[in-house]
């Protein structure tokens, strides 16, 4: 059964030389662990054979949130500029899947255009349909921080069951497919708005399995701290007044029983 691990091509040792990480993981994975996934037809029950575009990716960051949670407004602090197609605003904005990735020249990307190059990773998306690729685009920016990294902007998650039949296709399929392959991904929460809508359930529960790579930002904290601060001080004031009434109360009813 395991007769090609024994050939006479895999006992022979070159003296290979290899330029970085992912040339040698390329390599590996083409010599030994895709033989072994097709042997056992491992491509046709859980995921596709990994490319060349897998191994050449920069890292990525993928940014889960519900509407108006901060999260297109974090991606412009990084980059500390505008991408293109960037919407922000008090109400959903963000309806589209956004690869955020370097080039070097600005522009945009189609989906249906992404899925068909053979220098990006995004290949195996295709299979969610027209409905998806028509809300999936890469902005590309010449930017310093992509030159390291590749951030992913998706829709804001609203409340009700209606959004969920409205958009067409798979969202929490989407989200898993993205989770095994990135390598960070990022909860934004609104300090403000800390209730969670059955999407926003559904979609954190479609990330399990990948703990490891979730962190979790609570946006807009200084405004809930302002508040709190003006709420405290309102407090104490009150408590100091109390607390006056009390004394001058106990020094009022002591005086009167010293004169009787």
């Amino acid at each position: 059964m395991f007769s090609w691990l024994n050939s006479d091509d895999s006992k022979k040792k070159t003296a290979e030389v290899f330029e970085n990480v992912s040339s040698e993981l390329r390599h590996i994975y083409k010599t030994k662990l895709l033989p072994l996934e097709s042997a056992y037809n491992f491509h046709d029950f859980h995921s596709p054979a990994l490319d060349d575009p897998d191994f050449d990716a920069k890292p990525m960051i993928m940014l889960v949130g519900q509407y108006s949670t901060g999260k297109t407004t974090f991606i412009r602090y990084l980059l500390e500029r505008d991408f293109p197609g960037i919407r922000i605003g008090p109400e959903p904005t963000t309806d589209s899947f956004i690869a955020v990735m370097h080039g070097d020249k600005d522009g945009i990307i189609p989906g249906n255009a992404l899925v068909v190059d053979p220098k990006k990773q995004f290949r195996p998306l295709s299979k969610f349909g027209n409905a998806f690729l028509n809300r999936f685009q890469c902005s590309m920016v010449n930017s310093e921080v992509l030159k390291g990294i590749s951030i992913v902007d998706t829709p804001g998650i609203l409340s009700g069951e209606k959004q969920r039949v409205d958009r067409g296709y798979d969202f929490t399929g989407i989200l898993e497919w993205f989770a095994e392959r990135v390598d960070r991904i990022i909860l934004l929460f609104d300090a403000h708005k800390l209730d969670i809508s059955d999407e926003f359930r559904r979609s954190i529960e479609a990330l399990k399995g990948h703990d490891d790579k979730i962190r979790i930002i609570l946006n807009k904290v200084s405004f809930l701290f302002s508040f709190l601060l003006h709420l405290g001080m309102l407090l104490s004031n009150l408590i100091i007044i109390f607390f006056l009434r009390r004394t001058w109360l106990i020094t009022s009813n002591l005086c009167e029983y010293m004169e009787l």
